[in-house]
């Protein structure tokens, strides 16, 4: 522990477990005070009572990323029990391996609305506070598949891809106000949400990067907890993969 974040604020989107949970956990070991957001209950207040003898503080908050309304209360939680807000990271979403011809117009939307609706939700709901601290960083969790395509996924997959450049449009925004904001694209990493997928489609995927498994949540965390930290204060409006290189093959 190096106390990487001491004095932070962090508002984490999906916090109850997978990545979001790892984020959680090296966030409070490295000094921050953090607000987990999810519609979880149950475990997201378990995670935050386990998280509270850290050196970092912990309080869950139901978070449905599609409604402005949690999100202004998850904000106004941050600054009238932690006094500010300096880190967002939106880190919900959801899958679909729907292809294009197989995705109804419900499923679709409800991608959508978690995905990216959810992502511009929390920027928007954020970046009030964070201009009134002085500035802030934001990291939005996207994909490897918002770089590149694949055979299904079409909802998920353009989701990703859409993320990616509202990022990029949001740094722009933003950087008069000293708030930076990056995205990351993950790989195939071991959690919840990727644990239906069968396990010949899994070992494809490993079996063609460089490094030939699949990635730990707390992998994703360290390269999440950079962006967050002032380790880098001159990077904004860029892509962290972290997909042990599978896209550069």
């Amino acid at each position: 522990m190096s106390n990487r974040l001491s004095k932070k604020v962090a508002l984490i989107s999906g916090a109850a477990r997978g990545m979001g949970a790892a984020d959680a956990r090296l966030f409070c070991a490295e000094g921050a005070d953090v607000v987990l957001g999810d519609l979880l209950d149950t475990e997201g207040q378990q995670l935050a009572h386990e998280l509270s003898g850290h050196t970092g503080r912990a309080v869950y908050v139901h978070l449905d990323v599609t409604q402005a309304a949690d999100w202004n209360k998850a904000v106004a939680t941050a600054e009238s029990l932690f006094g500010h807000l300096d880190i967002l990271i939106n880190n919900a979403g959801i899958l679909s391996m729907a292809g294009v011809e197989d995705t109804t117009d419900a499923e679709w939307q409800h991608i959508v609305d978690v995905n990216q609706k959810g992502v511009w939700l929390g920027m928007k709901a954020a970046c009030p506070a964070m201009r009134r601290a002085g500035g802030g960083s934001i990291v939005n969790i996207s994909s490897i598949y918002g770089l590149i395509g694949s055979g299904g996924a079409a909802a998920y997959h353009s989701t990703k891809g859409a993320i990616r450049i509202l990022t990029k449009t949001a740094a722009v925004e933003f950087a008069p106000a000293n708030i930076r904001v990056n995205s990351v694209h993950p790989g195939l990493i071991t959690t919840p949400m990727v644990a239906p997928l069968p396990e010949e489609f899994r070992h494809g995927i490993t079996s063609t990067g460089c490094i030939k498994r699949e990635g730990r949540p707390e992998e994703v965390a360290y390269g999440v907890l950079f962006l967050a930290s002032d380790e880098a204060s001159y990077v904004t409006g860029t892509e962290l993969i972290i997909d042990g290189g599978y896209t550069a093959v």
